[in-house]
């Protein structure tokens, strides 16, 4: 039958040039965040040592205690700052160079950073380790907001979660391998610290090679530049022999439905009465998503298993462990996330994170009297980060992609990174404090936020899986109607799907509904 047809067009393959571009593109931006992020940890000791001779060598006196914490926090922090910087001017470059033609772009950043941070020990200056932390900050926040746009708007929508979720398997990959090469067999010598910041340039050199010769993404060309060759071209690359007529219809249609031609500016975005709702969720989810403690687990994980009792010569190791774990829950997430779909990744993540920093503690108060503890606590960080890695990590730039038409995505892209560069920020900096006030309790506050941002999650935002952008602004459109009546229709979608043997009927009418 003609409906039978239709299911069977609109899933569409996984071609080898969209693998290539969600591996490459990720692998020289997505995995430098996460490199970035971690790779201050082990070389510590041998930076301030590095600033506290050189505050001898400059004024003959060394620096004070509280002098080099504020220094070194700097240099950790600075990165966020850069990153905040990145992601505010992430809409006008995609609007003026491309999806693409951004991230090629600015791996200018990059060389610059490496170049500054590699030669800072021989020139003797920490200002260059300084300067260069805060241009890789740009850079990640240009990128961490630039691919999931990028591989978005290239994916058939059948794929759009699989590829939304690749930049965040990398920035597991990039955590980890600072972790790795920060043991002190590898990068993890004093005289090696230059080079282990400085190492960036090597991904991001072979995705320069790599990079321009994939096509910008066919959205931009036609709906923006209006050149429907170059459109036709780009998706002949990106899809495999399957019909293209039809996608290039439907990117017409989007074209026609949008309120203006030109890209809606942030404080536009934020008075359009018609996206409030995709404007506030993306609004919590950003917020939930660091507010969540994971950075404070991040930063402190060799604090939380000395505590519990881990000898020092193997934490380094524990914490190299978990950086396994983050990628194995990553790529659990990217496999499921097309069956499951997006609701479940980040109700479940954020439910188990809440539950686990509960535990936290728990176990926190208890382990005076109880000695096993302690291995509660480890278990609690480790489910936390596996939560954490399996939706939270990578759904919310995804969703942001998917919650708003081609118009309005740029400016939703610098309202979530700000916002979620903002929360980093924060948490990084006040959460030293908060466990001086609050001890063991301070984990009560981040399973508070994962608690409620999970339930606003289950409240508001529909399913996108498999959807196309149109379809998704047309369920938020209802859904301001429907919000009221939300807890009965939910229980009548549960007896349905029953009864359709478990949606399979469902999910072919949906194909063939006209919009």
């Amino acid at each position: 039958s003609a409906e039978e047809n239709m299911s069977v067009h609109s899933q569409k393959h996984l071609t080898n040039s969209l693998l290539a571009v969600a591996f490459i593109s990720s692998f020289g931006s997505s995995m430098l965040y996460g490199y970035n992020l971690a790779v201050v940890n082990s070389p510590a000791l041998y930076i301030k040592d590095f600033y506290n001779r050189t505050a001898v060598a400059r004024n003959g006196t060394s620096l004070n205690e509280e002098a080099l914490t504020l220094m070194y926090s700097l240099t950790v922090s600075v990165f966020a700052i850069g990153g905040l910087l990145g992601s505010l001017i992430v809409g006008m470059l995609v609007t003026r160079f491309g999806r693409k033609g951004t991230i090629v772009k600015t791996t200018v950043l990059v060389f610059i950073a490496g170049t500054l941070m590699g030669f800072s020990r021989t020139c003797g200056s920490p200002e260059m380790i300084i300067i260069g932390r805060f241009i890789t900050g740009v850079h990640s926040g240009i990128s961490l907001s630039v691919v999931p746009m990028y591989l978005g708007e290239i994916a058939p929508k059948n794929l759009r979660g699989f590829l939304g979720l690749v930049p965040s398997i990398f920035i597991g990959t990039g955590v980890f391998t600072a972790q790795i090469l920060g043991l002190n067999e590898l990068l993890g010598k004093e005289e090696h610290w230059p080079l282990f910041l400085s190492v960036v340039v090597v991904p991001t050199f072979i995705q320069l090679l790599l990079l321009p010769w994939f096509p910008e993404s066919p959205r931009y060309l036609l709906i923006e530049k209006h050149n429907i060759h170059a459109t036709i071209t780009a998706l002949k690359w990106y899809r495999s022999k399957s019909n293209i007529q039809s996608e290039i219809e439907e990117m017409q249609e989007e074209q026609r439905s949008l309120s203006s031609v030109e890209t809606l500016s942030v404080w536009e975005l934020l008075q359009d009465q018609s996206v409030r709702w995709q404007v506030l969720s993306v609004v919590v989810i950003n917020i939930g998503m660091q507010l969540s403690g994971i950075d404070a687990i991040w930063f402190y994980t060799n604090d939380i298993f000395e505590k519990a009792g881990i000898p020092p010569p193997e934490i380094q190791y524990t914490t190299a462990g978990t950086g396994v774990i983050e990628i194995i829950t990553g790529l659990i997430g990217c496999f499921t996330i097309e069956r499951l779909g997006r609701r479940p990744l980040m109700i479940g993540g954020f439910s188990m994170m809440g539950l686990c920093s509960a535990g936290i503690t728990l176990a926190l108060i208890l382990q005076t009297n109880l000695s096993f503890m302690r291995y509660i606590s480890v278990c609690c960080v480790v489910g936390i980060i596996a939560g954490f890695c399996i939706g939270p990590a990578g759904v919310p730039f995804l969703i942001t992609a998917e919650l708003f038409k081609q118009s309005h995505r740029p400016a939703a892209y610098i309202v979530g990174g700000s916002l979620n560069w903002l929360s980093n920020f924060t948490v990084g900096f006040v959460f030293p404090f908060l466990q001086m006030s609050a001890g063991a309790y301070c984990y009560l506050v981040f399973a508070a936020v994962c608690v409620s941002v999970a339930t606003y999650v289950y409240i508001v935002i529909p399913e996108t899986k498999n959807k196309t952008f149109l379809e998704i602004s047309h369920m938020f459109s209802k859904k301001e109607a429907v919000l009221e009546t939300q807890g009965l229709t939910q229980l009548d979608q549960l007896k349905l799907k029953k009864m359709n043997g478990y949606g399979a009927e469902e999910e072919r009418h949906n194909y063939t509904k006209p919009l």
